[in-house]
């Protein structure tokens, strides 16, 4: 499920900061090259037991991810649930709670990006 007018996409922050700012909030950043790199953050429903990734993908606009300085833009936020072994269900409903808790985690790095 894609979140839109979360106001992150075209967001652009230094490596450096991004990293620093989703590490608060508890987003690692799992899949990387040289020009871009997804950043999850794992919520679990401990109601029906199922986890779920909030995750948002960035570009670099200038210079490569091995370098602090490199501009990154996020591109898109999305929300799926995880399936076995891995994977995730971009296509299942999201419980209304996870939702809640992935809108305030989004609005948060917000505030720490601008």
């Amino acid at each position: 499920m894609i979140i839109e007018n979360t106001g992150l996409n075209g967001l652009s922050s230094e490596l450096a900061h991004l990293d620093e700012s989703a590490e608060k909030l508890g987003f690692v950043r799992w899949q990387w090259e040289y020009y871009r790199a997804t950043y999850d953050l794992k919520l679990e429903d401990r109601t029906n037991r199922e986890d779920y990734y909030l995750r948002f993908n960035v570009r670099a606009i200038e210079g490569k991810l091995e370098s602090a300085h490199a501009v990154l833009q996020v591109e898109s936020v999305y929300i799926g649930r995880a399936t076995f072994p891995h994977g995730l269900d971009y296509d299942s409903p999201i419980p209304q709670p996870i939702l809640n808790a992935a809108t305030q985690r989004l609005q948060e790095l917000k505030k720490l990006l601008a």
